[in-house]
């Protein structure tokens, strides 16, 4: 029947099934090629968000296993994949992106169950192009001389790898995959929260013959991040996670020759000018904050809208919200699933009263949530001061906060007042105005007349407190190269 209170119709439940995936009750570290258990003995519960409920256990790593895993990793580097040949590396990489095709029905289903997130996002977005970035490394690996002529490009070495948990398996791949093409071997830390279908990675990765220890898996919380980015026979880290964490990283390895390559947070903006097609823009608004539950650190969390569309554009949005979905991810019609953990909906939570105390008006539709799990409803602020927390601080959450403007200078001024630079969205008819945009916006991406779009092609990263250094593209070959 149809919903007379926001237009959309009652939908009857599509859950995803669940009888296809294989998953262990206990997960071991994996290290030289095999699953093997930790020195301490320790293990911690990955939780379904959705339900609350155990799906399996995982292990907690030690200090003395990072170093395992390091010495595994270099001793398979020495005696074996830097004297592998680029074409056969090419080979091995090519074979895990097509395992992970062959397997993307399980892995799309696992990302959902232990992140949250709604399993359209997982099937459509992340599992592809996961498999997509290993497609395309393994086509660079033995091209490296035309990719860097004349600069005789040689691996780093051992490259210790931490992942966060809002893109679990595409974050491993963004990393492993130039790592292996380009003849370095690899230690992957992933999420705490988040680490089966980087462990299940670790099955495919075994079953597609790669040498022992070329890559390693080491589970646990933040000391074994540490304990990797401070082992001295590290060559180079990789991180993508907060800001004050990335801070912590550099200043750890300065004074060192360790190569460095962070993508921290952001606070992006979202910019409609009044010549945009305003439903366009408003189902891009949706896709850039609503459709991840902002769980993406290019999330679309500032929006910039033209006075003179403004009330258009609230009407709009809001509209569209009472739309949504919010509850299973494994459910096909839902388009908000549940916030990864109990800590993140508590800082989630947090931000929404200090908008309120900071005099914004709030909107959230009146949908209904699950009794159990971790929920948040869309949310709207508006009446936005440039100075408000909600507009200068990274929330991960689906809280959106609206700012006004009239010039394209004064857009331009608000939307770099930020600490961040990781991404940027521009709406408007205009080409001439977008190359303007682009051209003085201090971000690394900005995307037109779309949103959170992403190519292996394609390079990523930030300015400012967004990090140093891109993954994609020809760049992300050159942060695991000497040249």
């Amino acid at each position: 029947m149809n919903d007379s209170k926001n237009g959309s119709w009652d939908l009857s439940p599509a859950p995803e099934s669940t009888g296809h995936i294989k998953l262990e009750k206990s997960y071991d570290l994996f290290i030289n090629g095999k699953f093997q258990p930790s020195a301490g003995g320790l293990r911690y519960k990955s939780i379904n968000p959705a339900n609350e409920k155990v799906i399996a256990e995982v292990t907690e790593s030690t200090e003395a296993d990072v170093d395992k895993a390091v010495k595994a990793a270099r001793a398979a580097y020495d005696k074996h994949w830097s004297k592998t040949s680029p074409r056969d590396r090419g080979k091995y990489v090519y074979r895990i992106a097509r395992m992970i095709q062959e397997k993307a029905r399980e892995l799309a289903v696992i990302e959902s169950l232990d992140g949250g997130k709604p399993i359209r996002e997982s099937r459509d977005v992340d599992i592809p192009l996961a498999a997509a970035h290993f497609f395309y490394y393994a086509g660079w690996a033995d091209k490296l001389d035309y990719a860097f002529p004349n600069r005789k490009p040689k691996p780093v070495g051992v490259a210790g790898q931490i992942i966060p948990w809002n893109f679990p398996l595409l974050m491993a791949a963004w990393k492993i995959a130039p790592a292996l093409a380009t003849g370095n071997t690899v230690v992957l830390k992933p999420a705490e929260t988040t680490s089966l279908t980087a462990l299940k990675l670790a099955e495919i990765i075994q079953e597609a013959g790669l040498p022992p220890g070329v890559v390693n898996i080491v589970t646990g919380h933040g000391k074994i991040g540490a304990a990797l980015v401070n082992h001295k026979d590290v060559d180079k880290i990789a991180f993508t996670g907060s800001t004050d964490v990335g801070k912590i990283i550099q200043k750890s390895i300065a004074g060192t020759d360790k190569q460095c390559t962070l993508e921290l947070g952001g606070k992006a903006a979202n910019i409609i000018f009044d010549d945009a097609t305003i439903d366009q823009a408003v189902e891009g608004i949706v896709d850039g904050i609503y459709f991840n539950q902002g769980h993406v650190c290019c999330a679309g969390s500032r929006l910039f809208v033209q006075e003179s569309v403004h009330d258009e554009v609230i009407r709009k949005l809001k509209f569209r919200m009472n739309s949504l979905i919010v509850g299973d991810p494994l459910d096909k019609n839902t388009d908000i699933g549940a916030i990864n953990s109990r800590e993140q909906l508590a800082t989630i939570n947090s931000y929404i009263e200090i908008g309120k105390q900071e005099g914004a008006k709030f909107y959230q539709p009146d949908c209904e949530l699950p009794n159990e799990g971790y929920w948040c409803r869309p949310s709207l602020f508006t009446d936005v001061a440039q100075s408000n927390r909600i507009a200068q601080e990274e929330i991960f959450g689906p809280v959106l906060a609206v700012q006004t403007f009239r010039t394209v200078a004064e857009v331009i001024e608000k939307a770099n007042n930020t600490p961040y630079g990781l991404s940027a969205g521009v709406w408007t008819d205009k080409g001439s105005k977008i190359f303007n945009l682009t051209s003085q916006m201090r971000a690394g991406v900005v995307w037109a007349n779309t949103y959170n779009k992403f190519d292996p092609s394609s390079p990523f990263g930030g300015y400012k407190e967004s990090g140093f250094g891109r993954e994609g593209g020809l760049h992300g070959l050159s942060a695991y190269l000497k040249t």
